[in-house]
């Protein structure tokens, strides 16, 4: 099991995107949310968008290896995406947030935990303005957590660079990442 993490705009989803076209024996895993649902997204694709009444069920039900609520709406990865892959013999990949991480690094310790970060905060601020899906304050916000995030950068088992213009380096950096793991002469044990 992969854990990707980072700061919001750090580039994870395009990082995703690019990973999936590897044809590796991947799944990955569609995360939960209650947020709306933006223009060009599509449901059980990049997330699987859920009313909070269905969500909340979902928790007291304990269908999620982890959830939080970010930014004002609830997110969480579904159980049943990790035991499906287990199943079918693929290694997943999870995209979470740092908090997100923390939670599944304290149930989950052989995870894989890979850490994308930008090259330097004034980076990190362009992109998320390149968005246009935050007010100035939002951004500021998003900024300041960021911030706080990349401290805890030490608790990840690897730091993957993602520079403007140099996606394709931070994929074959991952991909190197998961095909060394799967050469351990100890294998990570996992169980959910």
């Amino acid at each position: 099991m992969v854990v990707l993490s980072g700061p919001s705009g750090v580039g994870k989803d395009a990082t995703l995107g690019v990973l999936r076209t590897l044809e590796r024996p991947w799944h990955f895993a569609v995360t939960a949310t209650t947020r709306a649902k933006r223009p060009a997204e599509r449901g059980g694709k990049a997330y699987i968008f859920l009313e909070t009444e269905k969500f909340q069920k979902m928790v007291g039900q304990g269908e999620f290896l982890e959830y939080a609520q970010v930014y004002g709406n609830w997110y969480g990865v579904p159980k049943e995406q990790i035991r499906h892959a287990r199943k079918e013999g693929l290694d997943t990949i999870l995209k979470v947030d740092v908090q997100g991480a923390a939670t599944i690094k304290a149930l989950v310790p052989d995870a894989v935990f890979i850490f994308l970060v930008p090259s330097s905060i004034e980076e990190l601020q362009r992109r998320l303005s390149l968005r246009a899906t935050e007010s100035a304050g939002d951004l500021e916000v998003r900024t300041g957590i960021a911030r706080q995030e990349m401290e805890r950068m030490s608790s990840f088992d690897y730091v993957v660079v993602n520079r403007d213009g140099c996606l394709d380096q931070s994929v074959t950096c991952i991909d190197a990442i998961i095909l060394a793991e799967r050469c351990r002469t100890s294998p990570r044990q996992i169980s959910i």
